[in-house]
């Protein structure tokens, strides 16, 4: 597609073409019935569902469904996979993750074993034998890997069993996209979560959006800056790439004033930092607002601690040096802090732009920095809001699937198990595979998400999982990790129910800290053998824990694991009657409307941010010569359109006019510059290998900048980990083009 040609918005008619023709199709009534299920959208935690309806938000507004949630349900109401029986694992790892995914639902257990070079069905009994025995190892060399797929119920079970079996290796997604902000805002705030709630951000008149596609990645939060642009609020965007969608975009839940008028506006101010330079662009919008005399001083001296250095700093620092820095104009910075300083109420809002970098936790300091400066913070229409990416991925971390357990958690833990927890430190998603890598980890639980394929240098995950003995993976749908993160001697497929299929109610968990209820379900596999992940857990559990004072077949009644999460997670204290009252909740001591924070002084605290050394390497750091034709480039990685994790649903990118998953979206000066044209096939390498026969698109992306799709492109690259937060920095990797 030529960039003229592209569409002059995100969403839009494609939107209503694409929800045509999956609710028209063969499927559509099992679609129709199931978004209507009262049951939290499986898509991001922006979604809606509940006890509300399938359409419906917390704050009671309808047609708040959006195509990732069709695209999700139609994907989980595909027939019974039978791979099995069709693909030998060499087959099965030529195929892309769109195939993968097509190929099925998983309807009975499988395992892959040694020497085999095909999965096969294997009884339930078998599965929980070889499950006992695999759990006869030490604790420290028992691990495991979950996503947001799952519930609440689900979660909690997961660490209660790790914890009680005297493991805290409960590495989790998160670990490889939100970690920095958790870390971050629980160091300043006592709270890692998002401390805007729906309704006040419906109060904001201003937001400033970084490092986020929200358009094809979080499309339901589109639906909220378009009605704060109707009422007169001003967007800031933080992206490095000009993304249409946060330019315009057309929602289908407003059809005149923004479907059919070509697209409602988004963008107020559109700043394009060079890429891992956030802390340079926000320290420049902290010395603007000194310079402006726009500084909340009254608010620091009563709320604040330690905001004299990151004044002092941001005065010491030079423009020059901060425009040099992030490659944004003095300009530019004076006016978006002229709007942050002078709006009533601004939400800092951000995605994986800003985490996935090797500062990440800097990073989030440094917006929240800016926030407390401007006294956007405990008040209405107000605050920091991390914009998570799986639906139920916060509701994990509430639940303590995390290696930095709160002190209140393991308390009550203890108090619950009728024992100290261990203090071994646990591994998060990095360490475990560098802990596997060396040998260091026997057995694995992977309940949901792609291991394998959200790392960072696939050859070395690949290594690292098949030295593993065992390998559980509970998942719904084969991935790439099913075929590529073999283990050394069993590889074990478990399937198991959807959100919407259960047979007990469960909740989950909103980005937004709402929390909602799942209603019981069937699935459409009437031949299937399948159980529910928490079956699965506590039969694991009551086999591996026979002298446990918990009772872990009861908890097989979702009612009763309510019950525990209720007296044992702070906040969570109304899931103990969800059941008796169905009444959805946001959770305690997260929303703060007042300047009232959990931490020891009851003040915030904020921290000095240095500016990043950035550094682009030469090509001789390739192993080329400087002579040698091509370009070295800062890459991205990123989603497309039609994606949702690891998880493709269809190839290319129509806003980005990329027509396949092997394309590299470059500055077109850049390119030209390097000798190279539009189509172009070339070789793109990190520090790690290499990708062939690579489509150069044209895009709307600063000059010495590209994006390319994960998670083909982790294989090439070993990306720098954020100490603090062990996130690997996906958003800034050096690669060279030829």
């Amino acid at each position: 597609m030529a960039q003229d040609k592209l569409p002059q918005s995100g969403g839009g008619m494609a939107v209503v073409q694409y929800w045509a023709e999956q609710t028209l199709s063969s499927d559509g009534v099992k679609i129709w019935q199931t978004l209507f299920h009262k049951s939290a959208c499986l898509s991001c935690a922006w979604g809606t569902g509940g006890q509300k309806g399938g359409f419906v938000n917390e704050d009671g507004e309808v047609l708040q469904r959006c195509a990732k949630s069709v695209e999700a349900i139609a994907s989980e109401l595909q027939p019974a996979t039978t791979f099995e029986k069709e693909y030998t694992i060499e087959q099965l790892q030529a195929l892309t993750s769109q195939a993968a995914n097509n190929l099925g639902r998983l309807s009975h257990p499988l395992i892959l074993r040694k020497g085999s070079n095909r999965y096969e069905r294997i009884s339930w009994n078998e599965v929980y034998r070889i499950a006992a025995e695999a759990f006869q190892k030490a604790p420290e060399r028992v691990a495991s890997y979950s996503s947001g797929r799952s519930s609440n119920e689900a979660a909690y079970l997961l660490q209660l069993m790790m914890r009680a079996f005297g493991s805290n290796n409960l590495a989790d997604c998160s670990d490889l996209c939100h970690a920095a902000s958790t870390v971050g805002l629980k160091t300043m705030f006592g709270s890692g979560t998002s401390m805007v709630s729906l309704e006040s951000l419906k109060q904001a008149d201003c937001v400033v959006l970084i490092g986020s596609n929200a358009p094809a990645n979080h499309p339901r939060l589109m639906n909220e800056l378009i009605q704060l642009r109707d009422r007169g609020g001003k967007v800031i965007v933080v992206n490095p790439a000009i993304e249409v969608g946060l330019v315009k975009f057309g929602s289908p839940a407003f059809p005149i004033k923004s479907m059919l008028s070509g697209g409602s506006d988004i963008s107020s101010l559109y700043l394009q930092p060079i890429p891992g330079s956030d802390v340079a662009l926000f320290v420049g919008l902290q010395k603007a607002l000194i310079e402006q005399n726009l500084v909340q001083q009254n608010f620091l001296e009563a709320h604040v601690e330690q905001w004299g250095a990151v004044i002092d700093y941001a005065k010491s620092i030079s423009w020059e040096v901060i425009t040099e820095a992030c490659g944004v104009s003095k300009p530019e910075i004076d006016l978006a802090a002229n709007i942050i300083g002078t709006s009533k109420g601004v939400v800092f809002a951000w995605a994986m732009g800003v985490t996935q970098q090797a500062n990440g936790v800097d990073n989030i300091y440094s917006i929240a920095n800016t926030a407390l400066l401007s006294g956007n913070v405990g008040k209405e229409g107000a605050g920091t809001m991390p914009i998570r990416g799986h639906s139920n991925v916060q509701g994990f971390g509430s639940m303590g699937v995390t290696i930095r357990l709160k002190k209140e958690i393991q308390e009550a833990l203890e108090k619950l198990l009728q024992k100290p927890l261990s203090r071994v430190q646990g591994y998060d998603t990095r360490a475990l595979i560098d802990a596997a890598d060396a040998n260091e980890v026997d057995t694995l639980i992977c309940l949901g998400g792609n291991l394998y394929a959200a790392n960072p240098d696939l050859t070395q995950a690949k290594r690292a999982l098949g030295n593993i003995e065992t390998i559980f993976y509970v998942a719904t749908k084969p991935n790439l990790g099913h075929f590529h993160g073999l283990a050394k001697a069993n590889t074990i497929i478990i399937p198991v129910l959807t959100r919407f299929e259960n047979p007990h109610k469960t909740t989950a968990e909103s980005g937004n800290n709402f929390v909602r209820l799942n209603d019981e379900g069937q699935t459409h596999l009437k031949d299937g053998d399948l159980v529910s992940e928490v079956e699965f857990l506590t039969e694991i559990a009551d086999r591996i824990l026979p002298n446990s004072p918990v009772e872990w077949r009861k908890l097989q009644d979702t009612k009763y694991v309510r019950k525990l999460i209720a007296q044992t997670i702070p906040g969570y204290e109304k899931i103990g009657a969800i059941d008796e009252t169905e009444e959805e909740f946001t959770i305690d001591n997260r929303v703060f409307t007042a300047p009232n924070f959990p931490t020891p002084t009851g003040k915030a605290s904020m921290f000095v941010t240095p500016l990043p050394e950035l550094t682009t390497p030469t090509k001789s750091d390739f192993g080329l010569s400087e002579s040698a034709p091509g370009i070295v480039l800062i890459l991205g990685t990123g989603r497309s359109y039609t994606q949702h994790n690891t998880v493709v649903y269809k190839p290319g990118d129509k806003y980005r006019a990329m027509p396949h998953r092997n394309c590299i979206w470059m500055n077109q000066e850049d390119a030209e510059q390097a000798g190279f044209r539009e189509h172009q096939r070339v070789t793109v390498q990190g520090n790690a290998g290499t990708l062939e026969n690579v489509e150069i698109i044209y895009g709307t992306i600063r000059s010495g900048a590209a994006m390319m799709f994960y998670p083909e492109v982790n294989a090439i690259f070993k990306a720098k980990i954020d100490p603090r937060s062990g996130t690997p920095a996906y958003k800034r990797v050096p690669v060279v083009v030829y």
